[in-house]
Parts: structure tokens; C-alpha cells; sequence
């Protein structure tokens, strides 16, 4: 059974919570692949609201096995306070399974990343704090500590040994911070040993197994295509790859087992953090998007930007990352706009550009082309299926799947789980 792909296709926060957990009854394991405790989904079932972070949307299914993926990183007090708080609810956790091959966020790593916002002043980034980009330098530089060296104390203190030699010379000389104790760091994240040991597993042999079983397996990605590493709007990303081929190295699931990938768009946009974004409002029509849909971050609780829908970034989405469909989410947020612009294409120092701008300084300098839609008034959130869509929320959703490149095969309009028009389907 091949596997499928969930990606955010523009800044994140686009509803991947909702998409995964709608499909949950139907998959056998679902994969959070990359990023940590800095993304955030909502899930909304009947009246009950959960707000996830670290676990993957999927432990709310419980026929799903829920899987935290080799490209994660994890911090442990995080994850054990978010397991608590789920049982807390009701909710069994007890299958949840996490890669012995994922690196852990340690609290220097966190000193390290809210020091360092700081200090760069207006220059800053927009991170959460939380140590995750800190977390993927030390990876990438070999000096992480992984899930697994919690078993090995020698090992532990070795690793963390060599990583704060340089990091206490930063701290103490550029930061004008106290040093960080290697004792006090080694027994912190020997106490998380006992309660994580019972979880951890090798994640990538267990899922190519169950596809080799014919078991359905849902990558889930964290943020959203234009925070990506490589191919978001660099530097103002998150420090991993969200795009779907991000599922890959951080899963250990081949290419050749991908055969779907689905696209979250919103039928408008938002960002959180610093950055370009070129159909942002600072008008009544923004704070109106903001107010009804709810933009606030699950993680950070920091008020979204909110603009119009941008095309020129769902074509790009739909290209870096395959898309085979698009999950459109929050249409019934705009019923009410009396017209509803969509961005066609930028003005670039007056030069018309009807796709991303290849540099940063031209997407800086972009401003958007619209086309205007005309709105509707009729409340949409009991809608089933296109034919109750009034005709104009009809016309809308047709013109962004022409300006997208990609069919649109479910829309939400509404919060709960089962507010959902289904187009084709996502599975079959």
C-alpha cells in the first residue's frame, strides 16, 4: 500500500490538524516527519477542542498508530506534558511510537535560541524560542544528541561534554551569560530515560513494514511549504523541510512508496513571524479574517497576518512539492465579503511576474495583482458537497483551483471534523 503525503502549501497554520484527523479512521499510521513543539495543530471534535504541538494529529484516531519520526525533534519534557494532558482528557496514548533516531531538544538549546533572537534585535527572525533551530544546527554539525543516548549515560555525557565546550565559550563571551553545567544537563535527561524508553522504536523499519503489509501510512508535515529551508522565503523559515520531500529522509520511507500528496491550502492567507507577504492587510478586511477564522497560533499564541489568497504561491507549492490534491480549508470564513480579491500574479518594480520571484529582494519588492470574485452571503458551514455551495462560493472554489494547478478534492466549512465537502476522494 503506498503511503500519502499531508504538506501545508503556503505559511502553515493552513488546517493539517483537521485533514489528517478527518482521515484518521481510514489510515493505520500517521507520521509526524519534521519540526518539534513549534508547530501547532487544532483539532475541533463536536464540542471538544485539543491543541497539539509535538504529537501527531492521528493519536486523537484510536484505531491509528501514532509514529514521531526520525526528522523531529523532540523536546522530552514537552512531549511527556502533552501525553499527560491528552490522558488527562481521555485519550490513550499508549500506542504512541517514537524514532530512537530523533534528536532532542535540550535546554541549551533553548537558552541558545531566545539569546539569540535577542540579540539580533530588529534583525530577528520570528522563532518561537523553543530551541528547535538550535536543535537541527547542532544535527547538522554532528553534535546533536539523539533520543537513543538517553540509554547510554556514557555516551550522554560525552556528547553533551563536547557540544557546550564551544556553547559555554558563546554564552560567557558573546551573550554575557553563565556558563551551563554539564552535570545539571546530563541528570535533567537521564530522568526522561524510564518514561520514553517504553515508546521509542525504529521507526523506519516499522513503516515500511506495515506498507509492505498494506497498511496505510499518512506523512504529516509541520508548518508550511513557504517556511521550508531550501525552498521557503529564506531566512525568515523554520530550520527543517516540510515539503514532501522532507517526508522521506524524515521517516525512512522511500520516494517510490509516495503516490499522493495533499496540499492544505486556506482560501486566504496567513503567516506567523517575520518575513515577505505580499497580500497581507493591515485593514478592517484583515482584522475581519483574523476576528472569524481564529488566527491565532496554536503554539505561540501570537496574532496571524492574514491577506488575501495568494495563486502564485499554490502553483509554486503545487510544483516543489507534486501535489496530487489540495485540501482547501476555511471557506465558510469568507462568506460575508461583499468581493474577494485573489492574487493572479506581482508587480515587480513594474514588471508583471505571475510566479515567485526567484530572489528575495524581488519578492520583498512584490505587490499583488488581483482579480476580484464576487462574494456571498449564505451560510455555508452545513454544506455536503458542491451543489449546496452557493453558486459564487462555487465560482471561487473553481477559480483557485485553475489558478493552483491542482484539483481541489475536499473543502472545509467549518471548524468540526465532519464540516467537510468531499470532491474526490483522498485515499482511494
Amino acid at each position: 500500500m503506498p503511503a500519502i503525503v499531508l504538506v501545508g502549501a503556503q505559511w502553515g497554520d493552513e488546517g493539517k490538524g483537521k485533514a489528517t484527523d478527518l482521515l484518521g479512521g481510514r489510515v493505520d499510521y500517521v507520521v509526524r516527519y519534521q519540526g518539534g513543539n513549534n508547530a501547532g495543530h487544532t483539532v475541533v471534535i463536536g464540542d471538544r477542542k485539543f491543541a497539539l504541538h509535538l504529537l501527531p494529529s492521528g493519536i486523537l484516531t484510536p484505531e491509528v498508530t501514532p509514529v514521531i519520526g526520525n526528522g523531529v525533534v523532540v523536546d522530552p519534557a514537552v512531549l511527556l506534558e502533552e501525553i499527560e494532558g491528552l490522558q488527562q482528557r481521555g485519550v490513550d496514548t499508549s500506542k504512541l511510537i517514537l524514532s530512537a533516531n530523533a534528536h532532542l531538544i535540550t535546554p541549551y538549546h533553548v537558552t541558545l535560541d531566545k539569546v539569540t533572537e535577542r540579540f539580533l534585535g530588529k534583525s530577528r527572525i520570528g522563532t518561537t524560542g523553543r530551541g528547535i533551530g538550535p536543535t537541527y544546527s547542532d544535527k547538522i554539525a554532528r553534535i546533536g544528541i539523539r533520543v537513543q543516548d538517553l540509554f547510554d549515560e556514557s555516551i550522554l555525557r560525552q556528547k553533551i561534554e563536547g557540544a557546550l565546550t564551544n556553547k559555554n565559550q558563546v554564552l560567557v563571551k558573546v551573550y554575557n551569560r553563565r556558563a551551563i553545567d554539564v552535570d545539571a544537563i546530563v541528570d535533567e535527561l537521564l530522568q526522561f530515560a524510564e518514561p520514553l524508553a517504553p515508546m521509542v522504536a525504529d521507526t523506519s523499519l516499522l513503516l515500511n513494514q506495515a506498507l509492505d503489509e498494506d497498511r496505510v501510512v499518512l506523512l504529516e508535515g509541520g508548518q508550511g511549504t513557504l517556511l521550508d529551508v531550501d525552498h521557503g522565503t529564506y531566512p525568515f523559515v523554520t530550520s527543517s523541510n516540510p515539503t514532501a520531500g522532507g517526508a522521506c529522509t524524515g521517516s525512512g520511507i522511500g520516494p517510490t512508496r509516495i503516490d499522493r500528496v495533499i496540499g492544505i491550502l486556506k482560501a486566504y492567507t496567513t503567516r506567523v513571524g517575520s518575513g515577505p507577504f505580499p497580500t497581507e492587510l493591515f485593514d478592517e478586511d484583515g482584522e475581519r479574517l483574523r476576528t472569524i477564522g481564529g488566527e491565532r497560533g496554536v503554539t505561540t499564541g501570537r496574532d496571524r497576518r492574514c491577506g488575501w489568497f495568494d495563486a502564485p504561491i499554490a502553483r509554486f507549492a503545487t510544483r516543489v512539492n507534486g501535489l496530487t490534491d489540495i485540501f482547501l480549508t476555511k471557506l465558510d470564513v469568507l462568506t460575508g465579503f461583499e468581493q474577494i480579491p485573489v492574487c493572479v500574479a506581482y508587480d515587480v518594480d513594474g514588471v508583471r511576474v505571475d510566479e515567485l520571484p526567484e530572489t528575495q529582494t524581488a519578492f520583498h519588492h512584490a505587490t499583488p495583482i488581483y482579480e476580484y470574485l464576487p462574494g456571498w452571503d449564505e451560510d455555508i458551514s452545513a454544506a455536503r458537497s458542491l451543489e449546496d455551495l452557493p453558486a459564487n462560493a462555487r465560482s471561487y472554489v473553481e477559480f483557485l483551483q485553475d489558478a493552483s494547478n491542482c484539483r481541489i478534492s475536499a473543502i472545509g466549512v467549518g471548524q468540526d471534523r465532519n464540516a467537510t465537502i468531499s470532491v474526490h476522494d483522498l485515499i482511494d
